[in-house]
């Protein structure tokens, strides 16, 4: 692994840190329940549930970022070398993931370890702990994807 120091733009890192940290709290404040992102795409499935559009209009607002910094700033350039077969594959699985563990990197590592959630922790602590190893196996062990 190389580390690119043109590439590391602790500024925009900020900001978007500060962005989802802001975010959360607002959501929080305004409806009372945590944002995670697992639970409000699921929610939005169902469409008699209470503050649908909301929860539409957070993840809609998720989706329309990116598209706006475009026009601010030159967005990075992503290199993904998996095919898609693997790429489905480990979509499935993180979602499944969310599902078995109650919440995904938002809701537990954002939202819930900022309530100090003892569960929260130990879900965040497994699921880096699985992706810890996972690149381990996958670059080291059976050598590269």
């Amino acid at each position: 692994m190389t580390f690119d120091a043109l590439a590391f733009t602790p500024g925009p890192a900020l900001a978007g840190g500060v962005l989802i940290g802001l975010g959360a709290a607002l959501f929080v404040v305004a409806n009372g329940r945590v944002a995670g992102i697992s639970g409000l795409l699921a929610a939005v499935f169902k469409r008699g549930e209470p503050g649908w559009g909301e929860k539409l209009a957070f993840l809609l607002g998720l989706l329309a970022a990116p598209l706006l910094w475009g026009w601010v700033a030159l967005p990075p350039q992503p290199h993904v070398t998996a095919g898609p077969l693997v790429l489905m594959v480990a979509g499935l699985l993180v979602g499944l993931g969310t599902r078995y563990g109650s919440g995904c990197t938002s809701g537990h590592g954002v939202c819930g370890l900022s309530r100090l959630s003892g569960r929260s922790l130990v879900a965040t602590l497994c699921f880096m702990a699985s992706g810890f190893a996972t690149v381990f196996i996958l670059r080291h062990v059976l050598g590269g994807f």
